[in-house]
């Protein structure tokens, strides 16, 4: 695959949204992603049972799209879970460099359709 023409999106969220974020990716053309489990400590976390404190649980996940279609997918996914509320989660984007290993043409890698 040649160079620029993919991006790792990952998206970080509460633990039971991943589904939520993964339907709205798909829609906006992803074809998947890999979902992984994670405990968060960030500042809006600070929860505490019996003054102890705890970790949230969180979803990771990871999805390499087309470069063409990235800001469709943010966007989807942002609508779907509401990113910008305090405590909702992230996502961000990765330029990839190279790709070894896709077993079939993703559609739109190479600018059709």
């Amino acid at each position: 695959m040649g160079v620029g023409q993919f991006d790792v999106i990952v998206v970080i969220v509460a633990s039971g949204v991943a589904e939520e974020a993964l339907e709205a990716a798909r829609r906006a053309g992803a074809e998947g992603a890999t979902i992984l489990h994670g405990r968060g400590s960030g500042i809006h976390e600070q929860k505490k049972i019996f003054n102890i404190p705890i970790e949230p649980e969180k979803d990771i996940l990871i999805m390499l799209v087309p470069r063409q279609k990235t800001e469709g997918i943010l966007a989807a996914v942002d609508q779907a879970v509401d990113l910008n509320k305090p405590g909702h989660g992230i996502a961000f984007v990765l330029e990839v460099k190279s790709v070894i290993g896709l077993s079939h043409p993703v559609p739109g890698a190479d600018g059709t359709p």
